[in-house]
């Protein structure tokens, strides 16, 4: 089921708390001379342009600093876009080859407030250390496994002593703030903000499913769930976790930007499984329930289905079923939490 996109993780059920698209921010960094700090959390693994300079020196797709000639290290703080309980981390140092940090290290913190921009301020905040000081490959994606079940809003990375970082994945749960909703509150179940999450799909061959859940619309055709042409028998299917169990009254599916490659027809299943995996939800060991059954599609339409949805109990999981394949850029399951 792997993509093509490179920038998807190859574990289920998390997602890049630190994502751009998702409001994560960098901050602040001790030094980003040679290229941007902002470089960490662009899409993507980065990009090499061998010709291309700037009045610094060499361009680089990613954050690097200066050669240090003085004890220390260099360091970069992260806000993330959605709080979370982080599970893993990529350290990419894609095209850094004799520039990159031999070793790294990240610190964690959770902060409500504006955060600090002076060092000694900075370095006064209650940081938690997650990774200990650990080794970097050149040219490659670092992946660490991080064994800690708080939930965070802002990381530290450490490099040592210097170099270069092409980008930085912070992979983890998300953990939302129910603390303001009310009971009657209609929410997006599936909103990757409210803590919904892809688990697993038959086919991403053009584009992620994570983008299905994403805010907003989708920015442009490759900005949506894609899979490829099917040459035989059978239909493409996503299963999503829906960040809170609940009742779906009303579900959108976008074919935003999928003109001639949107799928011909859906429907949609759900179950209620809250400790299920994913191989589980595949097997055919679970009961699901369609609430909604096979309709026709358009081509580049937001389609809302509200009375046609069969009433059911509270779920856990969606199925989304397209018929025989195609695109769909964003999916939204309106419901009450119970």
């Amino acid at each position: 089921m792997a993509g093509q996109n490179s920038d998807v993780p190859s574990f289920p059920g998390l997602i890049d708390l630190a994502a751009e698209r998702v409001g994560g921010k960098v901050l602040v960094a001790n030094d980003d001379f040679f290229a941007e700090k902002e470089n960490l959390l662009k899409p993507g693994r980065g990009v090499f342009i061998p010709d291309k300079y700037t009045d610094r020196g060499k361009w680089m797709d990613g954050w690097e600093t200066r050669r240090r000639r003085t004890p220390g290290n260099d360091w970069c703080v992260i806000k993330l876009g959605l709080r979370g309980i982080i599970k893993s981390v990529d350290v990419d140092t894609n095209h850094f080859l004799g520039n990159h940090p031999p070793f790294a290290s990240i610190d964690t913190a959770i902060l409500d407030g504006e955060f600090p921009r002076d060092e000694h301020s900075i370095e006064n905040v209650s940081w938690k250390n997650i990774l200990p000081q650990s080794p970097l490959n050149p040219g490659s994606q670092n992946f660490f496994d991080i064994a800690d079940g708080n939930r965070w809003t802002h990381v530290r990375l450490n490099i040592f002593p210097d170099g270069g970082v092409a980008r930085f994945r912070v992979y983890g749960i998300v953990v939302p703030d129910w603390s303001k909703a009310k009971p009657d509150d209609m929410i997006d179940l599936a909103a990757v903000e409210n803590g919904g999450v892809p688990l697993v799909c038959s086919d991403m061959f053009f584009s992620s499913m994570h983008n299905l859940i994403m805010p907003g619309r989708a920015a442009n055709m490759g900005d949506g769930w894609e899979t490829k042409r099917r040459r035989g028998p059978g239909y493409d299917w996503i299963i999503l976790k829906l960040g809170a169990a609940g009742t779906p009254y009303k579900i959108e599916v976008d074919t935003n930007h999928f003109k001639g490659n949107y799928p011909d027809t859906c429907s949609i299943d759900v179950c209620y499984a809250p400790d299920a995996a994913a191989d589980a939800l595949t097997s055919g060991a679970i009961r699901w329930t369609e609430i909604l059954a096979k309709t026709k599609l358009q081509a580049d339409t937001r389609h809302f289905f509200e009375k046609e949805l069969k009433q059911c109990d509270s779920c856990t999981h969606l199925r989304l079923n397209i018929y025989p394949d195609g695109g769909v850029s964003r999916l939204r399951v309106w419901g009450r939490g119970t």
